[in-house]
């Protein structure tokens, strides 16, 4: 199996040129957001990420974890990598350091976490839950609260979990059947059974925090009568050391496709007179709360899909320099290594280009989050934050399914030994496959893009995406570079594609509901392959201005530039295909009924 190698130079060249770094430095409270910092935290967390993580990925994937009689006992090196990345200060880098986090923005984070990702899937999906935790605590809990459990969260000597799916409730959390009883104490006797709840528990830490849906005895029918809770799995005394064991259990484990490595539980609350939990924020307001967990851990899913991406390209492109099979079909020397052949080269620049282009995205929009948090104009924070909300679902089903299709290619480039366990090549492809379904589903994503975030809004921002990705095509048609001039042609046939598509949308929404939601995933589909372009298209301008001035390394310019012209032969140029089946609406599954009878 090929070694992890961060990508370092495309990170840092997507945080200065796609997100702006010197534009993140200059919000306040986060001045040390220098391009020093940034090489040093990105040089420190890629040795960490291959010399601790990555070693442990394919011993962690073939021995998973057990429930014991003491709970959930994690594969070997788990304990200690875990210790390690806290004592590093991983854990809290873009957390508040009010409550003993680094403060750096999440533009940094997302490339520390994408290292974690790629080396070790399993291994970082801890870290990503207590990250969303955190955030949800922070947004919502009280003060009290916050000062019991966020600083030993955010050190990473408790971690966190987020507890919504039942087993009569899978998406739907309007069935929730979990209750939380009030007691003459203030807290609340929680009840009910949670699956696939990802480091439920584990024997990394002393104490787990639990962030549980759940109904009051009052509450309303359906999602409007949902409250969260935290329930630890040890209660916490007044001076911050741990009380009694709480009703708060891991009853089995999942035995799963992939993320073997990462303890997926059923969880029971109160089986022996009930699990002490504590209000979060407003009864009845829970859901509200979640989505604030949620839309972190959607972002960090996205971020998976670029990760595993990332790890299955270097491991295919390792694989086919070694590979020597068949002619060279230009020269005809006889036994070349199969990255000569040009079916070969194609999936190769398929796999480089799609996890470039969606690492773009993604580390754009978190950029776009950090300007909505730390910004001080107020219309302007606005508008940053509806662009990233905008995307949180074009990073997540993005990402995610083209992490499916990027660690497939990667089995397609070994051949047969692609289909071996012992390669490694097939881990990365069942690791990927969990992530276009949790965090909700690719369907479920194409929907909170058109009702939640195009509807809300009829559209505005949506034109504000529209009319930036033009004003990139057009500047990319202005270059006096010929290969800029073809990604421009392509980026604004995409864009009035999409735009089109997006008119269509707005006009049926309401009136055609059948047909929208048939329509969604082609939406989102188009959405992805265009935000994707625009990506592409801004780094192809930057690394022409590099090269220009003849600076830097110029072969990292022109493979950018390359890279960049690929997306758009092969991938742009779908946007239209996407836009025709999305106004076919349900046309094409009028009438089957009969089919699924």
């Amino acid at each position: 199996m090929s070694d992890y190698i961060a990508p370092v130079k495309d990170m840092r060249f997507a945080m200065d040129e796609l997100v702006g770094l010197d534009g993140i430095a200059a919000l306040p409270g986060f001045e040390e957001a220098t391009p020093d910092m940034a090489d040093a935290v990105l040089e420190e967390a890629a040795k960490f990420a291959s010399g601790v993580l990555a070693p442990l990925n394919r011993s962690g994937d073939m021995q998973g974890c057990k429930l014991g009689p003491d709970g959930v006992v994690t594969a070997d090196g788990w304990k200690e990598a875990y210790k390690a990345f806290c004592e590093a200060g991983w854990n809290g880098l873009a957390s508040p350091a009010q409550y003993g986090g680094q403060g750096l923005p999440e533009t940094f984070g997302i490339a520390v976490k994408e290292m974690a990702a790629s080396a070790n899937l399993s291994f970082s999906l801890g870290p990503m839950l207590t990250g969303g935790a955190v955030a949800a605590l922070l947004t919502c809990a009280s003060d009290e609260l916050k000062a019991t459990y966020l600083e030993k969260m955010i050190s990473g000597e408790w971690t966190g979990t987020m507890n919504l799916t039942e087993p009569n409730a899978g998406s739907d959390l309007a069935l929730i059947r979990s209750r939380a009883e009030p007691q003459a104490d203030g807290s609340y006797r929680v009840f009910g059974q949670k699956i696939f709840i990802t480091y439920g528990d584990h024997d990394m830490t002393d104490n787990i925090v639990h962030l549980v849906l759940a109904r009051l005895p009052d509450a309303p029918a359906g999602v409007k009568g949902i409250s969260l809770l935290l329930v630890p799995k040890f209660l916490v005394n007044a001076d911050g050391s741990l009380g009694e064991r709480n009703d708060a259990y891991c009853v089995s484990i999942e035995h799963k496709l992939g993320i073997h490595a990462s303890p997926t539980c059923v969880m029971a609350f109160g089986d022996n007179g009930g699990a002490v939990g504590y209000l979060l924020g407003e009864a009845n307001r829970g859901l509200e709360y979640m989505f604030i967990m949620m839309n972190e851990a959607r972002m960090g899913v996205g971020l998976q899909g670029v990760a595993l991406g990332e790890r299955a390209y270097q491991q295919a492109l390792g694989y086919a320099r070694e590979r020597k099979q068949g002619r060279d079909a230009v020269t005809g020397e006889a036994l070349v290594s199969i990255d000569k052949h040009p079916d070969v080269r194609r999936m190769l620049m398929l796999m480089k280009s799609r996890v470039e282009a969606c690492r773009a995205v993604t580390y754009f929009t978190a950029g776009l989050l950090d300007r909505a948090h730390a910004g001080t104009d107020p219309e302007q924070k606005k508008c940053d934050l509806f662009l990233a909300e905008l995307l949180i679902p074009v990073v997540k089903a993005g990402g995610t399914e083209m992490a499916v299709e990027v660690t497939s290619l990667g089995i397609q480039v070994h051949g047969g030994m692609g289909f071996i366990e012992e390669t490694g090549a097939a881990q990365h492809w069942r690791d990927s496959r969990i992530t276009t379904i949790y965090e909700g589903t690719t369907g479920i994503q194409a929907n909170d893009l058109i009702f939640r975030k195009l509807m809300r809004d009829q559209g505005a921002t949506a034109k504000v995406v529209f009319g930036e990705v033009r004003g990139t095509a057009k500047d990319l048609l202005a270059s006096a570079r010929p290969e800029l001039r073809v990604i421009g042609r392509h980026l604004l046939a995409a864009t009035q594609a999409w735009s089109d598509a997006t008119e269509w949308v707005l006009g049926n929404a309401r009136s055609n509901a059948s047909a929208v939601l048939t329509a969604a995933v082609p939406y989102l589909n188009l959405a992805v392959v265009v935000c994707g372009g625009w990506m592409m298209g801004r780094a192809a301008l930057a690394a022409a201005g590099y090269l220009d001035k003849e600076e830097g390394d110029q072969r990292f310019y022109r493979n950018k530039i390359a890279t960049a012209g690929f997306y758009a032969d092969q991938l742009l140029t779908q946007a239209e295909v996407w836009t025709k089946v999305t106004m076919t609406g349900d046309t094409a599954i009028r009438g089957i009924e009969d089919l699924f009878e």
